[in-house]
């Protein structure tokens, strides 16, 4: 019985870390989407059973991640620009709230942390990073109205929710590649938050939420076609 103890607790943590593997490269565009991805493949790049795997696999088709067709293939999902556009119209109204809460309530220290999280932006900038070290400080940017409003709990709710959109995201951040607009758009809402320009925060986020549908435009609908679900709508 003593002997099963070691290897059940090796196998729990084989399932944490090749779910957080595969979950973190399909987020992030390493495997894009539409890529088959087979058992025997992870098992001989992990070197593990398939019993791990198996658990895997089905904790990455709960959240949508990968699609399990059995005994045919397991297939990467598409990205579902309908649902993207949703969660984008749900996150400015949360966030347009969350940051007007967060003008009100006039944290000096705050708005400092604040600030050196733009500079950090800026000097990534000049730095070799890659476009998960840009996505990291990007959200970094974002989190701060919901920490400081003890909001973490719909924080995390929100990054939970937006599987279809991290991808999208990533893909802005890799296709386009225009960080200076992004960091510029973040001076912008640092100014208007500075300022305490309420009014302006529900229009300001609703474009820069926005804003990787309209930099990508097009190649949505040639070059990264295969990318998304062809209906747009709902799985």
């Amino acid at each position: 019985m003593t002997d099963l103890i070691p290897n059940a607790v090796q196998q729990q943590d084989n399932v944490k870390n090749i779910y957080t593997a595969l979950k973190n490269e399909i987020l992030n565009l390493t495997i894009p989407p539409g890529t088959i991805i087979s058992e025997s493949e992870i098992c001989g790049r992990f070197s593990v059973s398939r019993t791990p795997v198996r658990s895997v696999f089905q904790r990455l088709s709960d959240i949508r991640l990968i699609k399990i067709i059995p005994y045919k293939e397991t297939r990467v999902t598409l990205i579902n620009l309908h649902q993207i556009k949703q969660m984008i119209y749900m996150r400015t109204a949360i966030e347009s709230k969350v940051v007007r809460d967060f003008i009100d309530l006039g944290d000096t220290l705050l708005m400092e942390k604040l600030r050196y999280l733009l500079r950090k932006q800026i000097v990534l900038l000049k730095t070799d990073f890659t476009p998960r070290d840009f996505y990291n400080e990007d959200s970094a940017f974002h989190r701060i109205w919901f920490s400081a409003m003890d909001m973490d709990f719909l924080w995390r709710k929100i990054q939970h929710a937006q599987v279809h959109y991290t991808r999208f995201r990533m893909l802005d951040i890799v296709g386009v590649r225009n960080f200076n607009a992004i960091v510029k758009e973040h001076e912008k809402l640092f100014s208007i938050i500075e300022n305490k320009k309420k009014g302006e925060v529900e229009p300001f986020l609703t474009n820069h939420f926005n804003g990787g549908i309209k930099r990508l435009g097009k190649r949505i609908y040639n070059e990264y076609a295969g990318y998304f679900e062809s209906s747009g709508r709902d799985a």
